[in-house]
């Protein structure tokens, strides 16, 4: 009971775990990986606007999977990212849309402009 208060409060108490996990695995990283994950970390924390905590913690744990995979093959960072590291990361950030605040906005919008042209079959409701 006192867990579930605790997490409405201040988030799921495993995705905190799986988030220390994920910077003790960045830590872990070769120099050059880490420093591009780092990057792409920031970028995608601020860039991202992932409100939903387990799909911003399942998004760095998949990037950390293709960093440490990259390291372990000797695989370059710029093999990894390409010439244009802002295109990659928009590009791996689009496959964690549902858990974005824009989304959510997005269809919020959506919903009150039928509702605002009567294609909502006489629904009302708060935006």
């Amino acid at each position: 009971m006192a867990t579930e208060w605790i997490e409405k409060v201040t988030g799921s108490i495993e995705d905190k775990k799986r988030y220390r996990r994920y910077r003790a695995r960045v830590r872990e990283l070769p120099g050059n990986h880490r420093t591009a994950v780092e990057a792409l970390d920031r970028y995608l924390t601020h860039f991202g606007s992932i409100s939903k905590g387990d799909v911003l913690v399942q998004m760095l744990d998949d990037l950390v999977d293709l960093f440490e995979q990259s390291a372990a093959n000797g695989t370059p960072v710029r093999d990894v990212v390409g010439e244009d590291p802002v295109e990659f990361a928009e590009t791996f950030l689009a496959n964690y849309a549902e858990g974005r605040w824009i989304e959510k906005e997005r269809d919020r919008l959506k919903r009150a402009i039928e509702r605002a042209a009567g294609e909502d079959g006489g629904k009302r409701g708060s935006l």
